[in-house]
C-alpha cells in the first residue's frame, strides 16, 4: 500500500463508540473522516462541530483537542485532498514518457479523484469558502502547481514560450476539471473510462498541433 493511501481519509458508516481510546494519528484520521462527510452533505456554513464530534462518535472536547476550530479543520482537509490530487497529476506525468499517453494519464487523474470515496473533490473543485483567504490559497495551489507541471512538458516538447506553456496548462486543467465535475454529476451512460478517453482525444488534437522541438518519443 502507498503512502498516500495509508494516509488517505476514507468515510465509513459507524463511528467508533464514545470512550474508545485511538493512537492520536488514527483519532485525527477519523475526526478527518467524518467531518469530510459533514462538509460535503452541508457545505462548510451550515456543518456544526457538534455534528462532526457526534459522527466521529466523541466528545466535543475531544475533538477540539485536536482542531481548534471549524476552519482548522476545514483547512486539514482541503491540504490532504489538494496533496493528493497534485499527487496523482505528477504521478500521472511520471508514468510515460509518450506525450500523446500523458496526456491521457493527467485527464484521467481528474476523473479518478472526482470518483473517489467521500467525494473529497467538492471540498477542492466546489468549496462555499473560496473569498476566505486561506482557502483560497489552497484551492489556488492546486490549480498553480497541476499547471505548472503539465506547462513544463508543453515548453519542453514544443517552440512554446513559458507564458505559453503555463496558459496552456491552465486551459488543460480547467477542461479536465470540469468535465470530470460534469461527468460525475451524472453525465448519461458514460463510463469514466470512456469519458476519459473522449475529453484525452480532445485535448491531445488541439496539443499536438503545436511544433515539436524534439523528436517523438
Amino acid at each position: 500500500m502507498s503512502t498516500r493511501e495509508e494516509n488517505a481519509v476514507t468515510t465509513t458508516p459507524d463511528a467508533k463508540p464514545r470512550g474508545t481510546r485511538l493512537p492520536r494519528l488514527a483519532r485525527r484520521r477519523q475526526l478527518l473522516s467524518a467531518a469530510q462527510e459533514v462538509f460535503v452533505e452541508n457545505g462548510y456554513h451550515a456543518a456544526a462541530m457538534d455534528e462532526i464530534a457526534e459522527r466521529a462518535g466523541v466528545s466535543k472536547p475531544v475533538l477540539y483537542q485536536h482542531f481548534p476550530g471549524k476552519q482548522e479543520l476545514y483547512l486539514a482537509l482541503l491540504d490532504l485532498h489538494v496533496d493528493d490530487m497534485i499527487a496523482r497529476c505528477r504521478d500521472a506525468l511520471a508514468s510515460t514518457t509518450d506525450n500523446k499517453q500523458r496526456v491521457q494519464a493527467a485527464i484521467g487523474a481528474f476523473f479518478d479523484f472526482v470518483s473517489g470515496q467521500g467525494e473529497a473533490f467538492r471540498l477542492v473543485f466546489e468549496s462555499d469558502l473560496r473569498n476566505v483567504a486561506p482557502v483560497r490559497q489552497r484551492i489556488e495551489r492546486n490549480l498553480r502547481e497541476s499547471a505548472e507541471m503539465i506547462s513544463q512538458v508543453i515548453q519542453e516538447d514544443t517552440g512554446c514560450s513559458s507564458d505559453e506553456a503555463r496558459l496552456l496548462g491552465v486551459g488543460l486543467v480547467g477542461m479536465a476539471e470540469v468535465s470530470a465535475r460534469y461527468w460525475t454529476s451524472g453525465a448519461g451512460s458514460i463510463s469514466k473510462e470512456a469519458a476519459t478517453q473522449l475529453i484525452a482525444r480532445l485535448a491531445w488534437r488541439g496539443i499536438s498541433g503545436f511544433p515539436r522541438t524534439t523528436a517523438d518519443h
